[in-house]
Parts: structure tokens; sequence; C-alpha cells
């Protein structure tokens, strides 16, 4: 069996026209939006990746086929995370969506495992989420890259730039939040060093007032 890749996006909004204009996002029409979408999904996934969706998959969902077909292009098994533009009037997931081959319900919520972390995955971004003060991480969409993260979150859709409306693997994610709490745990213990230092040189008396802590 081939080794299998997670990967994980948000607000591709397939077949949204009004999204050109709003982001701005740099298409010419939604024709092109949309087929170089599944272009960089596909050079990515493989066939039996994994792919988390985190909400607000297309536009235009009453084009049962049109919806149909381009699910059938995107590589992978594919999850749905639930986002407002997923659902009906009466805020139930919208039958068009429903009928598509996740490979299970699809869910406002979803954990899971990657990299050996826990991890939550929701639409919308959460000050603090399952497990968070034990490390987990949290990937969410919705705010178009104008959302920053608190700690170990961040924003996974296709608008921000490290996206680049590509689906991302976990290890990609979630680089700089590690290269951040590397830098500042660095910078912790060299202030420690920087005491002991200073105390070792003198262990008999008190901390010159000019050395600095």
């Amino acid at each position: 069996m081939s080794f299998v890749n997670k990967h994980y996006i948000s607000d591709t909004h397939f077949g949204h026209q009004r999204m050109l204009d709003m982001q701005p996002r740099p298409f010419t029409d939604i024709h092109d939006h949309d087929e170089w979408m599944v272009t960089c999904w596909n050079d990515v996934v493989g066939r039996d990746d994994i792919v988390f969706h985190l909400g607000d998959f297309a536009a235009r969902l009453h084009e049962t086929d049109r919806i149909r077909s381009l699910f059938s292009r995107l590589n992978g098994r594919k999850y749905l995370v639930i986002g407002n533009h997923d659902v009906d009037k009466k805020g139930a997931l919208h039958p068009t969506l429903a009928a598509l081959a996740w490979e299970s319900r699809p869910e406002h919520g979803l954990r899971t495992k990657d990299g050996g972390h826990d991890l939550w995955l929701s639409h919308y971004a959460a000050r603090t989420w399952p497990s968070s003060h034990h490390g987990s991480f949290h990937f969410y969409g919705h705010s178009h890259g104008r959302l920053p993260g608190v700690g170990r979150s961040r924003d996974v859709g296709v608008d921000v730039p490290d996206v680049d409306f590509t689906p991302r693997t976990f290890a990609y994610l979630t680089r700089g939040i590690l290269e951040t709490e590397n830098l500042k745990m660095r910078a912790t213990r060299g202030d420690v060093d920087a005491a002991l230092a200073i105390l070792d040189r003198a262990p008999d008396v008190e901390p010159d007032p000019g050395d600095e802590l």
C-alpha cells in the first residue's frame, strides 16, 4: 500500500463568481478560477490521500450535476467540515453536498491526529479548542486570511498566501508556528544562560548591579 498523506484546505468557493471581486482572487473568470484549483488540488493529492475541506466548498449548489462532476474530478478521500455556505436556508447541510461521496458524514467539527499531534478542525476560528492546553493544533477557515491565529491555530483557506489555492499538509501548515515557538524557547533559554553566566563569574557575591539578568 502506498504512503497516504493528509491535506487541509478551506473556502474554495467553486463556482462563486462574486469571490473574484470580494477577495479579490486573481482570475479573469470563474471557469479559470475553478480549473486552476482543480489542477492545484490534483497536483499534490494522490488518489488514496486524505483531504479535509474546512467548509464553503462551492456556490450555486442547486446545480447538482455541476457540483457532482467537480467533486468527482478531485483526487483523494474527502472529508467535509461544514461551513456557512454549505447549508440550506434552514441551516441543514445542503442536499447536493449531502449526496456526495464524502468519506464520512460531514460535521461542524472534526478531531484527528497528524504528525503525532491532536488537531481540531472547524470552519470558524476558536480562541480555545479541545486539548489546546495540552499542545493540540487548530485549523480553521471562513476568514479568508483576515484573522490571524492564536497559539497553535491558523487559517487554512485558499486566500492565505502560503496556502495559495492548494491543499497543504500538516507539516507545511505548522512549520511557521513551530519555528516561532522554537525562537521563543531559544530566547528564553538565552536569558537563563546569560543569568547563569553572570552568577558563575562571582559565585560567592551578589551580582553586580550593572549585569543584566
